[in-house]
């Protein structure tokens, strides 16, 4: 994923304090995981010490479940084993899995609970995509689906408590399988997961609007009318570093056009992630080399190439028919844009699409939440734009919890919140789930 943007996160919690084992005994799931409906391949992966086994399966899946006996697909499953009476932690991954092949990686509920891993790749996304390519079956709807069916299948496996997870998309996605199969999980943890109401929702820009300080805020304007102004001058070098990274601007509009999204797209990149303190933004008069350095440091060309768009083409899919996004603030600047054609993304869209967006799905996901939502635990940062859309929870109408780290950005996890927020956390998961959390 971009580091710019919800499509670039980190989603896999690496523990180094894990090695890679040698000569582990024979398996004893993998019969089992062999004979599971649909289940075409079970490849042993190397593992560290904490879990006892790993495996990747490759699922058979219906592209459209709403069909028998119609087109399939093969979807990527990545099983962690650690016990089959021990809970399971179910990831419901927004975007590519491959990183949960990696030996050291473990989500970090399991060392938590002391449980299983289960990582179920999106479908449309790495090596989970159809063949051929039919973008009308990439819904909230068809991937709750797929969760389902695995959830199903890994219950004969694993036969403790599930509990479903997933950062930002992973997150909306651990959000909407809750609501297409509410009993399918014990307890659901959502990272960092907007619930947008729109292609460009409005309660985005007025949130970045009254992030941290006035004089942090007045910073980030402040530069990037800079940048606007010294465009003409710092052009020649952001096509330099274009064409030495292969990139190319035809879906954006031209290289000038992705120059004036990046520049809109800095504020968010900027408080979504929080590694760059506003001391950091370069003051009055820096040099041109300095003032690029920094504006491709917080806010990467890539994210509007032609090959960054189309590696995210599943994404921004959803984004413009279900999921929704968010536009850009040009208050104080618009004299300055030259390039850009209006602020949709709709340049976005797969080729060959048009996609239109269906608002109703997200409203009837939050009234479901806001009602049926029991056993939930919402974990957002304060600082995150992506807070702005989060989803709240309705006192008195469930038992959800809702934890917002203060100064929090898109990174926040359990384990780097404050001891009384871990507590909440560790209280309602062990209420829940019947165990002791192992700090």
């Amino acid at each position: 994923m971009k580091t710019s943007n919800l499509c670039f996160l980190v989603l896999a919690v690496i523990f180094p304090l894990f090695v890679i084992s040698q000569g582990k005994p024979a398996s004893s799931i993998k019969a089992g995981l062999e004979k599971l409906p649909g289940v075409k391949s079970v490849e042993v992966l190397p593992c560290d010490t904490f879990f006892k086994e790993k495996y990747l399966l490759r699922v058979e899946q219906p592209v459209n479940h709403h069909k028998k006996n119609g087109d399939t697909f093969l979807q990527r499953v990545y099983v962690g084993f650690s016990g089959t009476e021990q809970p399971t932690v179910f990831v419901t991954e927004g975007y590519n899995a491959g990183y949960a092949g990696n030996p050291r990686y473990i989500n970090e509920l399991c060392p938590l609970l002391g449980a299983n891993e289960v990582v179920v790749e999106h479908r449309y996304f790495g090596e989970s995509e159809p063949e051929p390519n039919d973008w009308k079956f990439l819904t909230i709807e068809q991937a709750a689906a797929d969760h389902h069916r695995i959830n199903e299948m890994m219950k004969t496996i694993f036969h403790r408590k599930f509990v479903s997870t997933g950062i930002s998309k992973g997150g909306q996605t651990t959000m909407y399988y809750k609501y297409f199969y509410p009993d399918d999980i014990a307890v659901a943890v959502p990272y960092v997961g907007p619930l947008n109401f729109s292609v460009d929702d409005a309660r985005v820009n007025p949130f970045i609007q009254n992030i941290g300080n006035k004089e942090c805020r007045d910073k980030i304007r402040d530069f990037q009318i800079e940048v606007l102004k010294k465009k003409d001058v710092l052009m020649p070098a952001f096509s330099k570093l274009a064409i030495e990274n292969n990139y190319h601007f035809e879906y954006v509009g031209g290289a000038e056009a992705a120059f004036e999204y990046s520049v809109l797209e800095y504020p968010f990149a900027f408080w979504q992630w929080g590694f760059i303190p506003c001391e950091a933004i370069p003051d009055e008069n820096p040099a041109d080399s300095t003032l690029l350095k920094h504006f491709l440091s917080v806010s990467p060309m890539d994210y509007f190439a032609d090959e960054g768009i189309r590696q995210y083409w599943p994404f921004f899919y959803q984004a413009l028919t279900e999921i929704g996004y968010y536009g850009y603030d040009t208050t104080d600047m618009g004299q300055y844009f030259e390039a850009i054609n209006g602020l949709t993304f709709s340049f976005c869209a797969p080729e060959g699409t048009h996609p239109k967006f269906g608002g109703k799905k997200m409203k009837k996901v939050d009234k479901f939440l806001k009602s049926k939502g029991n056993n939930m635990i919402y974990l957002y940062g304060e600082y995150d734009p992506w807070s702005s859309t989060a989803f709240e929870p309705k006192e008195g109408n469930t038992n959800a919890l809702k934890v917002v780290k203060a100064g929090g950005s898109h990174t926040t996890r359990i384990l780097n919140l404050p001891d009384n927020q871990r507590t909440q956390v560790s209280d309602s998961l062990e209420k829940w789930l019947n165990v002791k959390i192992k700090n």
